[in-house]
């Protein structure tokens, strides 16, 4: 055969593949690009539901708790202190099932997020094969939400819904329930610290009361008030009678040297040795035996001791007890709105235009990828 001939009947199979290729990348084109973007413009256009935003910022403050620099050394100098783990209370709350029943029995947002005039792929069940709570919990979590900036110690409460004034009273009621849980949380506290100084104060009353019973007991027992002061007092008479005896004895002797048969003689020994007996007597009080004074001490100054001891406890309880109620006048923390929650004028979501876009430039770069991909097979494959 003629080789101009092969080539001749060869020729027209290049523009034929071309052709091919061509309509796969347009059927490819139509699929990726023309339709989602074609069904974007029909629901966004048409069926999507407006949705309205309401906002609000709170911070949680404790007057008792510095804060770091920056803006948090600003708000600390304005009065204004944060408590990051209080916040993060208030936070969890509103994000929980229990806020979202409260808010059920209380707004009917179940109903709000049910109604009919809501797009079928926007309500709660549109579709109506779930309306358990926890389905309808998870799509609270996509409509309410809780941003908290470490920095400022801001938080800004997020609320979508469709309606404006939904929006505004889910939002308001939101705040009114975290404002609740930082009143109870104070309660709480104050009762606390109430309760263990006035349990303290209890006991120590109690001690006191013990020591000071069985330091009366001992002295209605031994027949002493102060074995201390006792004793001192029974040395003084002591010291007393024995300076009366160093006279007495003084004055014998200088009558036995002048005149030894002198009449006043026999008395002054009789006096001397009264005085002798006397200072026995009563120093023996003081120190011999097991009624002495030196001997009850010990044990009056351990009872004495306990006694100081319990009355000091005592008082140390009672000005914990009136720190703790001074304490509990203050309010510790504090859930501050900085911007209450707004009644929008104008749904923000969904950005229809924008929306429609995005999911056209999505479909290009899809369409681009799989062209080149289906070009890539076609040319491997001749």
């Amino acid at each position: 055969m003629d080789p101009s001939q092969t080539d001749a009947t060869l020729a027209p199979a290049k523009p034929s593949r071309m052709r091919g290729l061509t309509r796969r990348l347009d059927r490819v084109f139509v699929i990726t690009v023309f339709l989602p973007t074609l069904l974007a413009a029909i629901y966004f256009g048409l069926l999507a539901s407006d949705v309205y935003i309401s906002e609000s910022r709170f911070v949680v403050k404790n007057p008792q708790r510095s804060t770091e620099t920056g803006l948090g050394a600003l708000l600390q100098g304005t009065g204004f202190q944060r408590s990051q783990d209080d916040t993060y209370s208030v936070r969890d709350y509103i994000l929980s099932r229990d806020a979202l029943r409260e808010l059920d029995e209380k707004l009917q947002v179940r109903d709000a997020f049910s109604r009919p005039d809501i797009a079928l792929t926007d309500r709660f069940a549109g579709l109506g094969w779930d309306k358990s709570f926890e389905a309808f919990f998870r799509y609270y979590e996509d409509h309410v939400s809780v941003d908290y900036d470490t920095t400022s110690s801001i938080s800004v409460l997020t609320v979508r819904a469709y309606s404006a004034s939904d929006a505004k009273k889910i939002n308001d009621l939101l705040l009114q329930m975290g404002e609740r849980l930082v009143n109870n949380l104070n309660i709480r506290s104050r009762e606390d610290l109430i309760q263990v100084a006035t349990q303290e104060v209890k006991i120590a009353e109690t001690n006191a009361k013990a020591a000071a019973l069985a330091l009366s007991a001992f002295r209605s027992d031994r027949g002493v008030f102060d074995p201390t002061a006792q004793s001192a007092l029974q040395l003084q008479g002591v010291a007393k009678l024995q300076e009366d005896l160093i006279a007495a004895e003084a004055q014998l002797a200088q009558l036995r040297q002048v005149a030894p048969s002198n009449s006043q003689i026999p008395p002054l020994v009789s006096q001397v040795e009264g005085l002798r007996r006397a200072m026995a007597a009563q120093t023996g009080k003081v120190v011999n035996g097991d009624s002495s004074l030196s001997s009850k001490a010990p044990a009056y100054d351990r009872l004495a001791l306990e006694k100081t001891f319990a009355d000091r406890q005592l008082g140390s309880a009672l000005l914990s007890l009136e720190t703790a109620r001074s304490e509990a006048q203050r309010k510790q923390l504090y859930l501050e709105r900085l911007v209450q929650p707004n009644l929008p004028d104008m749904a923000l979501e969904p950005r229809r235009t924008r929306s429609v876009f995005m999911v056209f430039l999505a479909g290009l770069m899809m369409w681009g990828v799989v062209s080149m991909v289906v070009t890539s097979v076609k040319e491997h494959g001749t």
